[in-house]
């Protein structure tokens, strides 16, 4: 499928696309025309590659877990990368904390001013 089909299957733009393929999370052959084509499996490869940034990955990271990934888009244990996982998770965490912080402060503000007027 063209670079337009997948953008569309997938509701990410070409230019992410590209930048995937540039970056290595993404492979396309070319037509003699010079245009993208891309297997059905990218459209899979793309959801997953999204779903992993949405989780905070790095790219570099996400390019050693692709190989690890299954056909239904769940990954198996994919060797190296437990410690960098873990890591994120301790990030994840802290800007979890982070954000909780945030909210009770706002709930605060929130009842003081709501008792004031």
């Amino acid at each position: 499928m063209r670079i337009g089909q997948l953008a569309e299957r997938t509701g990410t733009s070409e230019r992410l696309l590209r930048y995937y393929e540039r970056v290595g999370l993404l492979t396309a052959d070319r037509r003699p025309n010079g245009y993208r084509d891309y297997a059905p499996a990218a459209e899979r490869t793309v959801r997953q590659i999204r779903a992993l940034l949405a989780a905070g990955l790095p790219t570099s990271l996400i390019k050693q877990m692709l190989p690890c990934a299954e056909a239904d888009g769940s990954l198996r244990p994919c060797p190296g990368v437990l410690g960098a996982l873990r890591t994120q998770l301790t990030e994840l965490d802290r800007r979890a904390a982070d954000l909780a912080q945030a909210q009770q402060t706002l709930r605060e503000a929130i009842a003081v001013t709501e008792r004031a007027s």
